[in-house]
């Protein structure tokens, strides 16, 4: 009963976003809408991980904001006027110039977002990859792949390790384009991290200020945080859509109920305590975040297919599951054999062979 709960309004703006390209589209309009829904489901699977390690620090109230106004602001924001905003910027078009253009010419229109598309990699790449590189070098009681997370611990100690090296990304990818070109995406990423620090910094302070407790200012910025995060996932999304569907309705409405069933998918996790039953999951979806942005990176210069992308993002993410299912199954084998694992031996150490005490 509580999964339908959660998930039962998903399922209701499904319906309604189903018959409504139906109705406006017939057949064609209503599998392009439901295809594009699916794809972004797919491809945001490893988002909805890490929005749930973010939103288990709310309240149930915030929990509620991020599933009604966050949702609104996820389809109408940053899948249907945001991408018309960076057309605008980067032709230079006043934004009802640009709305005109993608409903009479979505051909043109989808040429401007094509050409905009080092900016927005550029921005979300960094973005997306200052959270992995954050998770990464941080001490941690839970380690995964165990010689990588433990070297990354060790070098944890450096200052401001993760901007260095994001810095470095961002340098490396505008190496071999022409000036014109990585100027712009040097500006873009360095927007990127800028917003990054910013809103996740913010956050941090005022949930200290609150002791740790997240409320007021502190709950406020982790939602932004987790509405920039979301931008940075669905602007990739926004771009693909295009070789499905040139009707920027067809693609809102596609696009929106994935989001949707992503943001239904975050609270079912939470609720469920899933990240606690499944210690690996959260690793899996920050290595596969880290994936996502680097390919971001590259499809500045070279084209990489999105089913690429996704089959990535749920290759970590399973393989992660996996893991956590067989550290369950090992646990449960050593209390019923009486066996208790003495903690960081198994979890934090990565061993099969635990100290144990009798």
């Amino acid at each position: 009963m509580s999964a339908l709960r959660t998930f039962g309004w998903s399922f209701g703006v499904t319906a309604l976003a189903l018959a409504a390209a139906l109705f406006l589209w017939g057949p064609g309009g209503l599998a392009a809408v439901a295809v594009l829904g699916v794809l972004e489901v797919s491809l945001s699977f490893d988002n909805a991980v890490i929005n749930a390690t973010v939103l288990r620090r709310m309240t149930a109230f915030w929990q509620r904001m991020f599933l009604t106004v966050g949702i609104l602001i996820a389809v109408f924001g940053m899948r249907l006027i945001l991408p018309l905003l960076v057309v605008s910027a980067t032709t230079r078009l006043s934004p009802s110039a640009v709305l005109d253009l993608a409903i009479s010419k979505p051909d043109t229109y989808a040429e401007h977002l094509d050409h905009a598309h080092p900016a927005i990699a550029a921005f979300g790449g960094m973005f997306l990859l200052m959270i992995a590189l954050d998770f990464l070098l941080s001490e941690r009681d839970v380690h995964w792949l165990v010689p990588l997370e433990r070297a990354a611990a060790r070098a944890a100690g450096l200052d401001r390790l993760s901007v260095l090296v994001a810095l470095g990304v961002l340098l490396t990818a505008t190496a071999t384009l022409t000036e014109a070109e990585s100027t712009t995406v040097l500006v873009a990423g360095l927007l990127g991290l800028l917003t990054y620090l910013f809103v996740s910094g913010l956050s941090q302070h005022f949930e200290s200020s609150y002791a740790g407790s997240t409320v007021g200012k502190a709950a406020f910025f982790l939602f932004l945080y987790l509405e920039v995060l979301d931008a940075s996932f669905s602007f990739d999304g926004v771009v693909g859509a295009f070789a499905i569907s040139q009707n920027i309705f067809q693609i809102a409405l596609g696009l929106g109920i994935g989001a949707m069933f992503i943001r239904s998918l975050t609270v079912h996790l939470v609720r469920r305590g899933t990240l606690d039953d499944y210690i690996y999951l959260e690793h899996g979806a920050h290595y596969a975040i880290g994936a996502l942005a680097v390919i971001l990176f590259l499809t500045i210069r070279y084209d990489v297919p999105q089913t690429v992308t996704s089959a990535v993002g749920v290759a970590l993410i399973g393989a992660a599951f996996l893991s956590s299912l067989m550290h369950n199954r090992r646990e449960r084998a050593r209390r019923a054999e009486g066996v208790v694992s003495v903690p960081g031996t198994d979890t934090e150490q990565g061993t099969s062979e635990p100290t144990t005490v009798r």
